[in-house]
């Protein structure tokens, strides 16, 4: 059922108008002056009608939300997803860090005493140096 314009309209009408408005000049549809003038208008409209004709223009729907066409659809991004390669390198390295963290934690707690972390002296600079080349591939991809 259509909404009579002469109806008044509620502060939830205007609200809802101006809300619009906003989405609307945030998407660049309406440049400064023009928005302004509709947002007093918004809140100086006294019926539906007023209001309707606002945003007459304008779509009802935000045109960004609509599916993209097949033949512009462009391919998604990679993210966070390693090569193969790379998934090796870094597989490598957590088992290499992972015996030598093992190996460390039998001693500290065989021995009783504290034991040097030294551990962190392979798993460290090894990380670095496969995390910093893992940065690069990413960089170059772009």
């Amino acid at each position: 059922m259509e909404r009579n314009p002469e109806i008044r309209a509620s502060d939830h009408d205007r609200d809802r108008v101006a809300q619009a408005l906003r989405e609307h000049f945030a998407q660049g549809r309406l440049d400064d002056e023009e928005f302004n003038e509709r947002l007093s208008d918004a809140y100086t409209a006294k019926t539906l009608g007023e209001l309707q004709r606002l945003t007459a223009d304008l779509p009802e729907e935000d045109l960004y939300a609509l599916p993209i066409p097949p033949q512009q659809q462009t391919a998604p991004a990679r993210g966070l997803r390693l090569s193969r390669e790379e998934i090796g390198h870094w597989s490598v390295w957590a088992m290499a860090s992972g015996i030598n963290f093992v190996i460390w934690l039998i001693v500290v707690l065989t021995s009783g005493a504290g034991v040097y972390p030294w551990w962190v002296w392979v798993a460290g600079p090894w990380g670095a140096i496969l995390l910093i080349g893992t940065i690069a591939d990413r960089l170059k991809e772009r």
